[in-house]
């Protein structure tokens, strides 16, 4: 029996690895790769937020634009996991609405990623990169840009301010080329230095926030009169521990009325603080979700919502179709709050997950960040976790204290 040529060898072996089973493994290798780092990245651990930066390869180096589009969205679907349970949670609805919910989300990302992507290797593809992540780090695009690996600056480069920025955007391009042999290695090794001399960012001492866990049975509910007599008892408590300003959730104040100042201030009336509360105003034609600031001198609308949560509170299209309702969305206004003499970046809920809020705020010599949110509705998922882990890294960044305070 004769041996096979070395010529049929050859090509048996050719025709196992065809170009077309070689480009399949890539891109489930690559969409398996946008799991791992949508899942690790945003496992609300800010750590681990370095682990997303490898995103921009496998988004890359996807064989075929239609791969390149289950790239993004199993990044952002890994990202946002929580979702189906909260908003299922937040609408009482059954969990499938949640699910419909979590993909309709991706949409925008999945989108703008699926378009810009190119086969063109080099500074088309680094190029292409960079427009879909400004575009996704600014309205309107960038109204459902979660997920961003730029977030990760804080931990690859705490202090380094705009400079940090800077550097993680070029790590991130090269990610997109065959550099990125060399960004992985960097990327590793400023990860693993900064879990090894990680501290928490800078507080201000006198500056407290206050946790609280009331509950609610649906969206739409308000901080009632016992609720309030319970927020005010912990205030009280944490001015007798020498505490100056203290930071309350969102709307832990409830809907902001003339009795309700009026029942804080009088409350408050003995205590030489100043509380930073989340409230919401009623309008004719929506509402506006408020940080409220009271003390001694009285009380005044700190800050007003630039980018409540889309769909659940921010609806657009009701004053179109003349229906009225829903949040007002202030965009660019007010990133800058003057409390006790420092610059504050106020950031609320849903814009500690997102981009230009808290850039914007810092742009503007922001010296500090009040990040105030209401986590009822998320249930056992990790959404207020990710909102902890992005506005530390954020912190850490730009070298400024933090203050949180958060509706469990």
């Amino acid at each position: 029996m004769s041996r096979p040529s070395r010529r049929a060898v050859f090509s048996a072996w050719r025709e196992k690895c065809s170009p077309s089973r070689l480009k399949f493994a890539r891109g489930l290798f690559c969409v398996l790769g946008g799991i791992a780092t949508g899942t690790i990245g945003w496992s609300g651990n800010v750590l681990l937020l370095p682990a997303g930066m490898l995103f921009p390869a496998f988004w890359a180096y996807a064989p075929y634009r239609s791969v390149a589009a289950l790239v993004a969205a199993a990044h952002f679907l890994g990202a946002s996991r929580g979702l189906p349970q909260g908003a299922s949670i937040f609408f009482g609805s059954q969990y499938a609405i949640g699910i419909g919910f979590w993909f309709a989300a991706s949409l925008v990302f999945v989108a703008i990623y699926s378009t810009l992507w190119s086969g063109r290797s080099g500074w088309p593809r680094m190029l292409r990169y960079l427009i879909a992540s400004v575009l996704m780090s600014l309205p309107p695009f960038g109204i459902m840009g979660w997920a961003s690996p730029i977030t990760a600056a804080g931990v690859l480069f705490p202090g380094w301010s705009w400079f940090g920025l800077a550097a993680t955007a070029i790590l991130l391009l090269m990610m997109t080329t065959s550099l990125w042999r060399i960004a992985v290695p960097v990327v590793a090794g400023c990860a693993a230095w900064s879990a090894a001399v990680w501290t928490e960012p800078k507080v201000i001492k006198g500056w407290t926030g206050i946790n609280t866990t009331f509950r609610h049975e649906a969206a739409g509910q308000h901080a009632g009169y016992a609720q309030q007599l319970e927020t005010i008892a912990l205030v009280r408590k944490a001015a007798g521990h020498s505490a100056d300003v203290i930071a309350l959730p969102e709307s832990a104040l409830g809907l902001w009325t003339l009795t309700t100042e009026r029942l804080w201030t009088n409350a408050l009336s003995p205590w030489p603080v100043t509380v930073i509360g989340g409230a919401t105003i009623i309008h004719r034609d929506g509402y506006d979700t408020v940080m409220v600031e009271i003390s001694s001198k009285g009380t005044r609308i700190l800050y007003r919502e630039r980018m409540p949560v889309p769909v659940s509170m921010w609806q657009p299209w009701r004053r179109l179709t003349g229906e009225g309702g829903g949040a007002n969305a202030y965009f660019f206004d007010n990133p800058v709050a003057l409390v006790a003499g420092t610059r504050v970046a106020p950031l609320i809920c849903y814009e500690q997950l997102i981009i230009w809020p808290v850039l914007q705020s810092m742009a503007m010599g922001s010296e500090m960040i009040v990040a105030i949110s209401n986590g009822w509705w998320t249930g056992d998922s990790n959404i207020t976790d990710i909102q902890s882990a992005s506005v530390t890294a954020w912190a850490k960044l730009f070298d400024v204290p933090l203050v949180m305070a958060v509706n469990e």
